[in-house]
């Protein structure tokens, strides 16, 4: 990048840094201005503006907010106040929002449980909440009853959406509560660090945790969104990702809401329906994730692929194979890719297009901020460190778990769990004393400062002695003709050091396993080649559009236990050939070179 073009894009950068930062920079951690706060005065503004429409349905800014004062009004009525939990299982219904602002209004803390989850993992969510009392929608009570079997102690159980058996109908009580706000004097005290609302790690890896949100991170999410995408009020955000989730429920619905915009609530996501929707709400803005784009990009070519309004999306997890083919198919405009987590304390947003990446952040705004990337040794699972102790600093080019420093202004709030918590900070990194939160991410730079993901931490495998990046052979797998899908993960194989690749795939009439040996041969270096596929009719996500590895990695490539078909890199062949359980045996043995 030449000099004068770097200083010009640094220059940008910083003022739109600079514009993020005055938006949230007034309210500090002891700042007595809440989520609620700023909410209300939104209301004030412009009472009559339509702040959510699902379907045929509008609600209005007042109407939302009189929604949530009769839930605040419930919930004191139920002996709740300030720290208390109140479990939220609702779907994405307007609802939902309502429910967690009315509990803002009074100091209460809203978990939203994940309404894919079922059994013990969401007697789990609900029980490590702490939750008082939980709300869910008819639709989802006898989900919700199947799971508290599980728990010792269940909280009371309140219904929206018609009664139900088991439960209290909420429906009833909240109709004959008045719509006006609680007295503002019940937040005397409450501060901007105070707990807003919990949200649940994917559970990729194992149960999922309870994230602290406070009502500031709240507010710095929205504030985000509304800076990269340059929210009015004449925008109209289109939300199809869960609303229990920090990218859809805080970081686009609540970005719309103080923004003073409306949100468009998607039930749920359909790729079919997508366009269609946008089109119909006259959308301007949508947030992504993880393989949204991709399923979009699947569905076959129509008329609404360019029928719509939308002038910008904001996301993470689009792919670089598919960023420019999405963007040229459907007309969009600009696309900002950002990296971050719930519970994180780093953050990149790359406001300037740039594909594949996800932000720039030159070095004196890196010391700034607190972002850093350091060696970690993935076969030793272990950070390098140097001859005193402390560890390496990655250069451009260089892999490294990504880091941001504990401070006043960068906080990690952690987790319910105060174990898991600690288990995300790192000390005595580059200095006696210091503390940084771990994003478990493995990064990369280049020589212009623009970052890009390389792999969670766990996902990278080592085999013949290298380093294997999940996230980047996915990435060539799925540029493959007929495969529609991949998901990359490494398989124990006796007798052998490290893990093996292996990828299932999801795949179409077009896939031939010949064809991509040829694909695989000519775009990864051999270690990195995969040793095994599995083909499934559709991939296991999570609710968030994650893929789930830990079971996959669990059951190999064993035909005993895998009724879909697998296929084995042979060497010698050339190719990939079906495996069954006589060559599943020979390499059990050692008997057929890998």
């Amino acid at each position: 990048m030449r000099l004068f073009e770097r200083v010009t894009r640094d220059l940008r950068l910083a003022a739109t840094a600079a514009r993020a930062l005055r938006a949230v920079g007034a309210i500090r951690p002891d700042s007595p201005r809440t989520f609620a706060d700023l909410f209300e005065e939104r209301v004030d503004q412009q009472p009559e503006r339509v702040a959510l429409i699902q379907g045929e349905r509008e609600i209005r800014y007042a109407e939302l907010d009189g929604m949530a004062n009769r839930f605040a009004r419930w919930a004191q009525r139920q002996g709740l106040g300030r720290g208390d939990t109140v479990a939220l299982l609702l779907g994405n219904r307007p609802e939902l929002p309502a429910a967690w602002l009315g509990l803002a209004k009074i100091g209460a803390v809203g978990a939203l449980l994940n309404h894919h989850l079922r059994g013990r993992a969401l007697a789990h969510c609900a029980a490590i909440s702490g939750a008082r009392a939980i709300v869910v929608h008819a639709e989802l009570a006898e989900t919700w009853q199947d799971a508290a079997s599980g728990l010792e102690d269940p909280p009371e159980v309140f219904a929206q959406g018609g009664p139900t058996q088991g439960t209290r109908d909420l429906d009833e009580r909240l109709s004959g509560l008045s719509s006006a706000r609680p007295d503002r004097r019940v937040r005397t005290g409450l501060r901007a660090g105070d707990d807003l609302l919990y949200i649940y790690t994917s559970g990729t890896t194992g149960l999922p945790k309870a994230a602290r949100v406070s009502h500031l991170r709240g507010i710095a999410m929205t504030q985000g969104g509304i800076v990269a995408l340059d929210l009015t009020p004449e925008d109209r955000s289109y939300v199809a990702l869960p609303l229990y989730h920090s990218a859809g429920g805080v970081m686009a619905l609540g970005g719309a809401l103080l923004s003073g915009g409306s949100a468009v609530i998607a039930p749920s996501f359909s790729a079919t329906r997508f366009f269609d929707d946008c089109a119909r709400h006259e959308v301007t803005v949508f947030q992504y994730i993880g393989e949204l784009c991709r399923y979009l990009l699947a569905t076959p070519e129509g008329a609404s692929d360019r029928a719509h309004r939308i002038r910008a999306c904001i996301g993470n997890g689009l792919r670089p194979e598919i960023w420019e083919p999405f963007q040229e198919r459907f007309a969009i405009p600009k696309i900002v890719e950002f990296y971050g987590a719930t519970e994180g304390n780093v953050a990149l947003m790359n406001y300037e297009g740039k594909v594949g990446s996800v932000g720039r952040m030159p070095r004196l705004l890196r010391q700034l901020t607190g972002l850093r990337l350091i060696r970690y040794d993935v076969e030793r699972e272990t950070h390098e460190r140097d001859e005193n102790g402390f560890c390496i600093a990655c250069g451009p080019g260089e892999p490294g778990e990504a880091l941001g420093r504990i401070s006043t202004l960068a906080r990690f709030e952690g987790y319910t769990d105060r174990g898991a918590s600690d288990a995300k900070v790192l000390r005595d990194v580059f200095e006696p004393g210091d503390a940084f939160f771990r994003t478990g991410d493995l990064l990369r730079f280049d020589e212009d400062d623009y970052f890009y993901f390389v792999d969670r931490i766990g996902d990278t495998f080592r085999w013949k002695g290298e380093n294997v990046s999940t996230s980047e052979v996915a990435e060539v797998l799925s540029r493959a003709k007929g495969v529609v899908e991949a998901n990359v993960y490494g398989v124990e194989i006796p007798g052998q050091e490290g893990r093996a690749g292996m990828a299932a795939l999801v795949t179409d009439g077009s896939f031939d396993p010949g064809s991509l040996h040829d694909h695989v041969e000519g775009e990864l270096p051999s270690y990195a080649r995969p040793r095994f596929l599995r083909l499934q009719p559709e991939m296991e996500t999570t609710g968030t559009f994650k893929h789930r590895k830990v079971e996959l990695a669990k059951q190999g490539f064993d035909p005993a236990r895998i009724s879909d078909p697998l296929y084995v890199l042979d060497l010698d062949e050339g190719g990939y050939l079906p495996l069954d359980a006589a060559g599943f045996q020979e390499i059990s043995a050692g008997q057929r070179r890998l």
